[in-house]
Parts: structure tokens; sequence; C-alpha cells
């Protein structure tokens, strides 16, 4: 039996969570699939899957066998020459927050998928750091300035931030004049920091942080614009998210002297070597697009 077709067939019943999902997607029979999974158990001197009528999870073996039947996987494409590499297919998963699916990777899949109708895109959206190997992630997509230690962080871009709140919220509690002023302000933020601070690049100072506390925290920036519009407090989030709120009058910059410590965009993934066919080709649409 076709060993690299067996080691495809265990990566697309993973990816999948089904043998049926993986025959169809493979267009094979469910049973061809099944003499697949045998055949690499077999090759593999373990079980690699548990079975149950529920789902299907893998064992500690399979997790170990998964990444090298990737690299196979890759491996394999790799030998099939150029040609093949511009017309990626498989799945390509990908993990960003909330905020970076939509505004970011939103506008590029789209086109992306259209340009390479054999690639499949699944999207995790998950504002904490995630595992790429226990989590088999291909890429992910991280706005920081300090990216995840243990892994290759490509850079894509900046993102740049604006201090904003209503009009309503400034006429109760007064418009600040300086950073220092962020004190006695009511200042919504990200659940996930602790220890909130905002930092800025001042002219004369340099950059500067300012502890700022809130009684409103949230881990998507799109809530803490609404919680800003409807009157609630000053918050820092992407200017790209802020747009339609400024544009219509709904909030306002404020302190607009001073100019926000951007975040970087960063495309973080595993490896040069062994890496999916489609990974190089999406960060470059990505990096495209926020040039743009």
């Amino acid at each position: 039996m076709d060993r690299i077709m067996a080691a495809v067939s265990f990566n697309r019943i993973c990816e999948l969570g089904s043998l049926s999902a993986a025959a169809r997607s493979l267009g094979i029979s469910r049973p061809m699939v099944s003499r697949y999974l045998d055949e690499m158990e077999k090759w593999a001197g373990a079980r690699l899957i548990h079975r149950s009528t529920r789902r299907l999870t893998l064992t500690p073996a399979g997790e170990k066998i998964l990444e090298k039947t990737r690299q196979l996987a890759l491996l394999s494409q790799d030998i099939e020459g150029d040609a093949t590499r511009l017309t990626p297919s498989g799945t390509l998963r990908i993990a960003c927050a909330h905020f970076t699916a939509t505004h970011l990777l939103g506008p590029v899949i789209p086109s992306f998928l259209a340009r390479y109708p054999a690639l499949r895109i699944e999207v995790d959206i998950n504002n904490q750091p995630v595992s790429l190997v226990g989590e088999r992630i291909d890429l992910a997509i991280r706005i920081t300035n300090a990216p995840e230690p243990g892994v290759i962080a490509r850079a894509l871009g900046e993102c740049r931030s604006v201090l904003c709140a209503s009009p309503g919220y400034l006429a109760k509690a007064g418009q600040p004049e300086t950073p220092d002023d962020l004190a006695r302000h009511n200042c919504l933020h990200y659940s996930r920091f602790s220890g909130q601070s905002w930092s800025f690049r001042d002219p004369q100072k340099g950059t500067v942080a300012i502890a700022v506390n809130g009684n409103f925290s949230a881990g998507i920036s799109s809530l803490l614009c609404d919680m800003a519009m409807a009157d609630v407090g000053l918050a820092l989030v992407p200017e790209i998210e802020a747009r339609a709120g400024l544009e219509s009058g709904r909030l306002v910059s404020v302190l607009p002297q001073l100019e926000p410590q951007p975040l970087g965009i960063y495309g973080l993934y595993q490896s040069r070597d062994h890496q999916h066919a489609a990974l190089g080709l999406f960060l470059d649409a990505v990096k495209q697009h926020l040039a743009a």
C-alpha cells in the first residue's frame, strides 16, 4: 500500500476529525481511508487514534507521528516540483485574534482562495498564544512587540492605535490635556493584560508609559470601541477599529499631540524547512495588503 497516501490520509483525518470527512476530501471511499489508517498504525507499531462513536482523538503516539507525516507530506510536495508548489492544496490552519481575523485576514482570504482553489483555510479565533505543534497550527498572526520565543517570527507590518472617547464622556469627565490626566479617567483596557499601562511617543520626552485603571475590560477591541461610544470611558484601540466611530463623530481623538506606541504585526511559524506550501504565499499576501 502507498505509504505516502497513508500519511496524507492520516493528516486529513486529523485535520477534519473523521474518517468520512477525510474520504470526501480525498475523493476516495471511507473503507479505503480506514485501510490507510490501519496501514499507518502497522507502520508506526502503535495505535494512533482513539476511535469512539462521538469523536476521534489522537493518542500520544499519534501526536508524535502526526508531526512526521505532515513533514513527509510536505516533503512529497517539494519533490513534485515548482509547478505543484505554485498551486498549493490541503488545509492551512491559522490562529489569530478576533480583530486580526476581521480586519487583517478577512480582506485577504477571498482573493487568495480564488487564486488557489485546491486550498482550504481554517482560522482559529483565539486571543491567547497557542502551541503551534500541540494545536496543529501552521501559522499564528500576532500583534505584539514581543513575539513568542521558540518560533520563527516574520514581520508583516505595524498596527497603529488611537486614544479616543465619545463627546458625551468628555463632556462629563473633562478633556485630558496631558498624559498624567489619564490617571483620573475611566480607561477601558484589554482584559488579558495585567498591570495596565498605555505607552505614547512624546516629541520632547520620548516614550512615556502611563498607568491606567478603569471599570471595564475586554479581550476584543470592537467591544472596547462600543463601550467608548456608549460614554463609558477612554479606549486605546487600533485606528482601523475606531475609524467608523471617528468619521461619524461618535468618537473623537484624545491627546492627538501624542502618538500611541505602535505594535508589530508578525506571522509566527515553526520551521522554514517543513512548512505548508501555502504559508509563504499567504504571508506575502498579508504583507502586501498591510502595505497598501
